[in-house]
């Protein structure tokens, strides 16, 4: 017996055939919406202390920053966090090690800790924040093209020291003698002399310079500092004595010394008297958005290194009152900050 088959059984199998793909479809998309988002991983290395005792509204900011621009860690991205406490000689093997974790980029904080992640690789773009300026450093061929694999934020400004010591003299008008604690070891402490030392000259004031390496010569530095007769102190961005913070703090109050320190806002926070710098704050901020493009696929050598745009000025009346000083209202006016 002889079976015809109609237009209806045609129909049927482009029916069912249809069917079958759209389910297959569904399937294959549930099953790809159903995979877990790919992790990027991103190493922080700092020669800092650990958020809890220096670098907690740095990291914040970071966060922040990269949450603006949908990274969220421990969803989509994951840190990896390295803190040299200090001491620079072990920043080469924290550097070493986040190139062995093969993570997707590196974000330094401080001038040695990018150094130490340029000479760990040459493949993993590295996103730095530095208060000197990078190119002498070496860090990057020039601002406007930095080539290799670094870029970043540097909190280099030509105004820097020279507001820095004008405002120690509005301060203290009696300032002739400046003393000036250096880590001779810190990558761009000769730049930062020499530009202090300009800015003290044009304004009659006589700069000292007192080198202290190791947490061990702090007490002479001071010691050093007293038999020069110095009438105010200056602080650096350091490392090493970032990581001695409470320490140096007690010693100022101790000799009863007007100081300006150049990281804003950790020393003042913990009772310096005054700072006077680039955003620290923001500066992370904009280091999240390099970060951003970057694991969008943009490469280092085609983003420009960002200057500071914005610098803060912050004052501790409670440590100015400890150590019988007056601020002077106009300075008071312009500070950006005041803790009382």
């Amino acid at each position: 017996m002889k079976v015809v088959r109609g237009p209806w059984s045609v129909v049927s199998k482009s029916v069912l055939s249809f069917a079958l793909c759209a389910l297959l479809f569904v399937l294959c998309s549930y099953a790809e919406a159903q995979k877990p988002a790919k992790i990027r991983r991103i190493g922080f290395l700092s020669a800092l202390s650990s958020p809890s005792v220096t670098s907690g509204s740095n990291v914040d900011a970071f966060r922040r920053g990269l949450d603006t621009f949908g990274w969220i860690e421990g969803q989509n991205i994951a840190i990896e966090y390295r803190w040299a406490e200090g001491k620079y000689d072990r920043l080469p093997e924290l550097a070493a090690g986040l190139v062995r974790l093969k993570v997707d980029v590196i974000v330094t904080n401080a001038s040695r800790a990018a150094i130490a992640a340029k000479e760990a690789t040459a493949t993993i773009p590295i996103v730095f924040d530095v208060m000197g300026e990078p190119v002498s450093m070496g860090l990057v061929f020039s601002l406007a093209r930095p080539g290799g694999n670094l870029t970043g934020v540097s909190g280099f400004g030509t105004e820097l020291s020279g507001k820095q010591v004008e405002l120690l003299k509005e301060v203290v008008p009696r300032l002739t003698r400046l003393a000036v604690l250096a880590n001779f070891t810190s990558v761009g402490a000769a730049a930062s002399i020499r530009e202090s030392e300009a800015a003290a000259k044009a304004l009659g004031v006589r700069l000292f310079v007192v080198n202290v390496e190791t947490p061990e010569k702090i007490e002479g530095a001071f010691a050093s500092v007293a038999k020069q007769r110095a009438d105010a102190l200056l602080v650096p961005a350091d490392a090493m004595l970032a990581s001695q913070r409470q320490r140096v703090l007690r010693l100022v109050e101790k000799h009863r010394l007007p100081a300006m320190y150049v990281e804003t806002p950790y020393w003042v926070v913990n009772g310096g008297l005054m700072s006077y710098s680039a955003s620290l704050p923001d500066q992370f901020r904009k280091a999240a958005m390099y970060v951003d493009k970057i694991l969008k696929g943009a490469k280092p050598a085609d983003l420009p290194v960002q200057q500071p745009t914005k610098f803060e000025l912050m004052i501790n009346l409670k440590a100015a009152k400890q150590i019988g000083l007056t601020i002077p209202p106009n300075v008071l006016a312009r500070a950006d900050k005041v803790i009382k």
